[in-house]
């Protein structure tokens, strides 16, 4: 059974690598990966896009916020 993980994010530099790498380092064999960006600007889609390879989904664009 493949799992989906979404993580949305926005404005989140300093924390991002470190929520992508626990979730990167999950055992769990079958696992779909998604980033939600809603449009960040500052600097959280250049430390995303590093992780490029093991992501299978990465979408940022300017949302409604909550």
């Amino acid at each position: 059974m493949k799992v989906s993980i979404i993580t949305a994010v926005f404005n989140r530099k300093n924390t991002i690598s470190r929520c992508v790498e626990s979730v990167l380092a999950q055992s769990y064999p079958n696992i779909e990966y998604i980033i939600v960006d809603g449009g960040s600007n500052d600097g959280t889609c250049e430390i995303v896009k590093k992780y490029s390879k093991k992501i299978n989904l990465f979408i940022s664009e300017k949302d409604q916020g909550m």
